[in-house]
């Protein structure tokens, strides 16, 4: 498989201005209980139609890059630790890593017979080093199709950054390159805080999320390399409204209609409980949500704001999918500003630098609707033809990730990106709910 791609070269892009001496810039608890993962993303672009000499799009990539970069130097920095033995970044303009990279044949040709294992091929990571002052926290693939096309890999460490922070950053290297500005800059500032006296009189604090990250902590991480596939599947606008009405609770009124990550969440949770075999209940399930609009942060913060839940349902019914979406719906109504405080402030007392592995045992249901790769433009009417998202490693019961559709799908579609074992994968494929909502299957387990 490896001769499908030909790498060219690996470069180090550095930002065009120098960053101020001596400045750094500390991880918050949110960051640090992400250490164990990495994000990977993949956009892939049609090509203009326009004659180009060899490297000429390279060229214009890279010199864009160094230019964002001078606003982003979290990202060309390097992890050090600080008098408490806690992960900061140190900003000294190391930069981050690019590889250039050719494919055979044609972009249309590739997508076609994808799968898992060949798109990985296209976003480049390596691990952190022994000596983590000289490992780049960031890297960036350019691959060109020899028939025409492009596909724009970026990884992460995601102690760093989360899927927003990663679409922020190429859609403001995307900007840069297109209108040679960025529209949006990041900000960099701590997570909020409470101020004295202002938690609410006979306020409880937001015992079952403190007590699920207490459990994750308390786990020793063990990640199995178990063999994944991954299954991308598109429901149209239509699709996600059936899927809400039969999610919809019985006698329920539109106001008590299930959001479209709920819906498609306890779809999935049901079919993929299903496929391991339970037959009573449902699989430990957690959700992963964004919570800037929770907090009140600014668009433009830069750094982790994914908090997971535990969702818990008894006395489950067979294939009840209403019961299930009601149970998602519950846990994402209590997730307020105040509980999410109670979470920050818990993890600021006990931060006792114990690493922990969210992903680790239940199946991981998360919520990237405020992830908007298809926006992401770098060349004039030219928008992404497809688009991926990884969490990795993927250990537990699975995962699925939750993204919004081109935007020309309608407003509800969704891309559900579902990452299991093979033969797991092949078997909620064929589950009578997913063939009732027939979605159109992306990337799948039967392409050679």
């Amino acid at each position: 498989m490896a001769e499908l791609i030909t790498f060219i070269c690996k470069r180090t892009v550095v930002s065009t201005k120098p960053v101020q001496a001596g400045k750094t810039y500390p991880l918050s608890v949110l960051d640090r209980h992400m250490e164990v993962n990495h994000l990977r993303m993949v956009l892939y672009y049609p090509s203009t139609g326009l004659p180009t000499k060899p490297g000429e799009i390279t060229t214009k990539l890279r010199e864009s890059l160094a230019v964002t970069l001078t606003n982003y130097p979290i990202i060309t920095g390097r992890l050090q630790k600080n008098d408490k033995e806690q992960w900061m970044i140190k900003c000294n303009d190391a930069g981050v890593r690019m590889i250039e990279a050719k494919a055979r044949g044609s972009l249309e040709e590739w997508l076609r017979n994808v799968d898992r294992e060949k798109e990985l091929m296209l976003v480049y990571w390596e691990e952190m080093y022994h000596k983590p002052y000289f490992w780049s926290t960031f890297y960036v693939q350019l691959t060109e199709f020899e028939d025409g096309g492009l596909a724009i890999g970026l990884s992460c460490t995601h102690l760093l950054a989360d899927q927003t922070c990663a679409t922020m950053f190429i859609k403001a290297w995307a900007n840069t390159t297109l209108f040679s500005k960025m529209m949006h800059p990041p900000f960099f500032y701590p997570l909020p805080q409470r101020r004295p006296g202002n938690r609410k009189l006979n306020q409880k604090p937001y015992t079952a999320l403190i007590n699920h990250y207490k459990t994750s902590i308390s786990k020793s991480i063990h990640i199995v390399d178990a063999k994944h596939t991954t299954v991308t599947l598109v429901f149209s606008d239509d699709m996600v409204r059936a899927c809400i009405a039969m999610a919809q609770p019985i006698d329920g009124t539109d106001k008590s209609s299930p959001t479209p990550f709920e819906a498609l969440s306890g779809l999935f949770w049901v079919c993929i409980s299903k496929v391991k075999g339970v037959r009573n209940g449902l699989v430990d399930m957690s959700i992963r949500m964004d919570m800037r609009k929770v907090l009140g942060l600014d668009k433009g913060f830069f750094g982790n704001c994914m908090v997971y839940n535990k969702v818990h349902l008894e006395g489950f019914q067979e294939d009840n999918l209403s019961q299930a979406a009601s149970s998602i719906g519950e846990v994402v109504a209590k997730m307020d500003r105040e509980g999410i405080m109670d979470l920050i402030e818990w993890l600021v007392c006990k931060d006792d630098r114990s690493q922990s592995f969210m992903n680790g045992c239940d199946l991981i249901c998360a919520s990237l609707e405020g992830v908007d790769l298809f926006s992401i433009i770098f060349e004039d009417v030219i928008v992404p033809i497809r688009v991926s998202c990884y969490v990795e490693p993927v250990s537990g019961l699975g995962q699925v990730l939750i993204l919004p559709a081109k935007p020309g799908d309608g407003e509800l579609s969704r891309v559900v990106m579902v990452t299991l074992p093979r033969d797991e994968a092949i078997k909620m494929c064929e589950h009578d709910l997913i063939l009732r909502l027939s979605p159109t299957i992306l990337m799948d387990v039967n392409k050679p």
